[in-house]
């Protein structure tokens, strides 16, 4: 038997619930090494382009392009982080979020998902066309066959989004844990924090970041011990407060059809995915019902 066959390795970012996948892995007699990476998006390349792990947490808009793109791996419905996102949307002048039509935005990929949800929200809270604003994004995205739009233009090699943003080079910038540390800078969306708890009231769901995928290989091979890492996840994140990282197929589905729908719109998706497809693909990857899922 060789090492792919005997040994699975997993990438999660949080202590408490990657300590709990291993332990729920051991039990079931499978060998399992974590890997670290940090910061953990680093590893969604590897993950969904070659495989390089057989259980990692990514970004649901990343899990979600690999889906379109027939990449081998399927959601495991654990969340991982979710957030408010309204807050990310800066700037530093007088402007707000009223004058972002036809002002220049930069952000680090057009497919991170922060950028999504609030593309999302200037498009469905503000009225924003999303073509009228000059775009300008860092990287490209995790996964390979993706194109971003015609209507967004890259940075030149070097440049740097907090410099531009800092520097006056960009009226907005999106950005989560890419905030720069600088007394200047202010939420575009008067009252942010608020807005976005109201949005989640009104919704039902906070927007989710960061989920947890498994290779389709992994789900067949490891089927029992990936259930086990599954159940052992949910346990922790059901403690965490205010139902911020909910676990199973319906808890999902608010927030994961949303994000997917925000993603087709704006050409993050390369063809519409559906939630039931993601929730087919894992149960018949893992040979299990929805019901065992949370579905």
């Amino acid at each position: 038997m060789n090492q792919k066959e005997s040994e699975m390795k997993l990438v999660v970012g949080r202590d408490d619930l990657a300590e709990a996948a291993l332990g729920a892995v051991s039990q079931r007699g499978t060998a399992v090494e974590r890997v670290d990476v940090k910061p953990v998006h680093k590893a969604s390349r590897g993950f969904v382009n070659d495989q390089a792990v057989d259980l990692c947490e990514l970004a649901v808009v990343t899990l979600l392009q690999a889906v379109a793109l027939g990449k081998p791996v399927v959601l495991l419905p654990v969340t991982t982080l979710g957030r408010t996102q309204h807050q990310t949307l800066v700037t530093m002048g007088d402007l707000t979020v009223a004058d972002v039509g036809g002002r220049s935005v930069g952000i680090r990929s057009w497919s991170q998902t922060t950028g999504v949800w609030v593309r999302g929200f200037l498009t469905e809270q503000y009225g924003v066309d999303l073509r009228s604003v000059d775009w300008t994004v860092y990287e490209g995205g995790h996964v390979d066959g993706h194109q971003d739009p015609s209507w967004v233009h890259r940075a030149p090699e070097g440049a740097r989004l907090q410099a531009d943003f800092l520097e006056g080079r960009l009226d907005f910038g999106v950005m989560g844990n890419e905030l720069p540390d600088d007394d200047r800078i202010r939420t575009a969306i008067p009252d942010a924090r608020e807005v976005a708890e109201q949005w989640t009231k009104e919704r039902g769901f906070l927007p989710l970041n960061h989920v947890v995928g498994v290779t389709a290989e992994a789900a067949a091979e490891h089927s029992a011990a990936i259930l086990a890492a599954y159940d052992a996840m949910g346990e922790v994140a059901a403690k965490d407060p205010g139902g911020t990282n909910p676990v199973g197929f319906e808890a999902l589905r608010g927030p994961v059809s949303l994000a997917a729908r925000y993603a087709r719109e704006q050409e993050v998706l390369s063809r519409p995915v559906e939630f039931d497809e993601l929730l087919e693909q894992s149960c018949a990857a893992l040979g299990v019902t929805p019901a065992r899922l949370g579905g």
